[in-house]
């Protein structure tokens, strides 16, 4: 690609003092105002000034992959790698992006194991890296070669979707797994309204947030699930089934359990695994662990038709009975709705 020339002493175009500044500016506003189309007016019309300006490379591939373009998107920022325009991580990174939407998981596949054998990876960037190569490697494995042609014409033929309908599990978990494997872009808006719409599910809510999370998804959306609030990145998020709280808890009934009746902790651990996908990306909050793991003893025991003491098991992990009658009423609020869906 053959670089635009700088204006010359001799030529008889007069241009405007950083008037690529201007059109730099009038390009972010543009894009921050979702209008594309305009965006990439102005950053083409930069770039012709100052070719070599990474800001405005930037915005004019995050102007295309907005609007769509993909592959154009994809060839400016190649033209940057090979350029030598802009920071090195931060190119590679947005290339990756462009790269994860087209489904193109061989060459995701391929750059990042240059970069590991190079060890051009920044400590803290290793490991959103290694998950985007464990990510591409598993869907390489299972995406079928006759597929590839219809997920190239995908970013131009987008299906309208209505989330709010879909009441079936099992259509909620296709509908998933369809948007798993599209360029979500165009459907982020009606998945950001679903997760903080009321009518929403909390099954159907994780699995939403799980696809934006395998996404890298980095702007802020809003969740809210059982009369609670949170503002959350998706591509920083900890996996669905590796919730921390989750984790402690069943430390601390694996301590009492695991070797003493391992049947009991693993119909727990089956319960906390429901309950975790439904609260995701939210806490147990108002209690302690200790609290909760003993309130999840209390209630397995219960199902399980074993004597049940809540007095002693106050005793065992050390809490108040009366934090786990509260904390028992929440639980069997999550089951109602978990039981059903899972």
């Amino acid at each position: 690609m053959r670089r635009p020339e700088r204006k010359k002493t001799n030529s008889k175009i007069i241009l405007f003092p950083d008037l690529e500044k201007r059109l730099l500016e009038k390009g972010l506003e543009s894009l921050q105002q979702n209008k594309f189309t305009e965006a990439i007016d102005y950053f083409e019309n930069a770039i012709e000034i100052e070719p070599e300006s990474s800001e405005i490379h930037i915005g004019l591939v995050l102007a295309y992959f907005e609007s769509g373009e993909l592959h154009k998107a994809k060839e400016r920022a190649n033209y940057m790698l090979q350029s030598g325009i802009g920071d090195y991580i931060q190119v590679i990174d947005l290339y990756l992006m462009i790269l994860v939407q087209l489904h193109q998981y061989d060459e995701i596949i391929a750059t990042i194991e240059v970069l590991l054998e190079e060890r051009e990876i920044p400590k803290e960037k290793f490991e959103h890296f290694s998950r985007m190569l464990e990510f591409s490697r598993r869907m390489n494995e299972s995406k079928p070669e006759e597929q590839s042609e219809k997920e190239s014409q995908s970013s131009s033929k987008q299906k309208e979707i209505n989330l709010l309908s879909i009441k079936d599990q099992k259509e909620q978990i296709m509908m998933a797994a369809q948007l798993a494997e599209q360029n979500i872009r165009p459907y982020a808006k009606e998945i950001k309204e679903y997760l903080q719409s009321p009518e929403g599910q909390p099954f159907f809510k994780t699995m939403l947030l799980n696809v934006l999370s395998e996404h890298d998804y980095v702007k802020e959306v809003i969740v809210e699930k059982l009369d609670r609030k949170m503002t959350v990145i998706p591509s920083k998020l900890f996996k669905v089934h590796e919730h921390p709280q989750q984790r402690h808890i069943l430390q601390l009934l694996s301590d009492q359990l695991e070797h003493e009746d391992p049947i009991l902790y693993e119909n727990i651990k089956s319960l906390t695994e429901r309950h975790f996908f439904l609260i995701y990306p939210f806490r147990l909050d108002s209690a302690s662990d200790a609290v909760w793991a003993a309130s999840y003893h209390s209630i397995a025991n219960q199902y399980l038709g074993m004597p049940d003491s809540d007095e002693e098991l106050a005793a065992v992990y050390n809490t108040k009975i009366a934090d786990i009658v509260h904390a028992k009423e929440f639980i069997r609020k999550i089951e109602e709705i978990s039981y059903p869906n899972i």
